[in-house]
């Protein structure tokens, strides 16, 4: 039986749906699709430059599921 998720603390909340580099054409791109959680987890460590512990701390999540979080996109492509 899998375990309910714990709720996630996300502080931010994009007002976009899509980034893209301007000057590169969008037929260029592979395309990555982010949750909030994996988006508010490198925000925190790449933007606000946090350890992982910290960040984590901040999303009242274990440091080893921020690590996942954050390899989940590498996760999504296999399926």
């Amino acid at each position: 039986m899998v375990r309910p998720m714990k709720p996630r603390k996300v502080f931010f909340d994009p007002n976009v749906t899509y980034f893209k580099p301007g000057a590169v054409p969008l037929s260029m791109l592979e395309e990555v699709d982010l949750t909030l959680d994996e988006l508010e987890a490198l925000r925190l460590c790449d933007l606000e430059n946090l350890e992982q512990e910290e960040a984590a701390k901040r999303m009242k999540i274990s440091q080893s599921t921020l690590s996942r979080i954050m390899e989940g996109g590498e996760k999504d492509e296999t399926l």
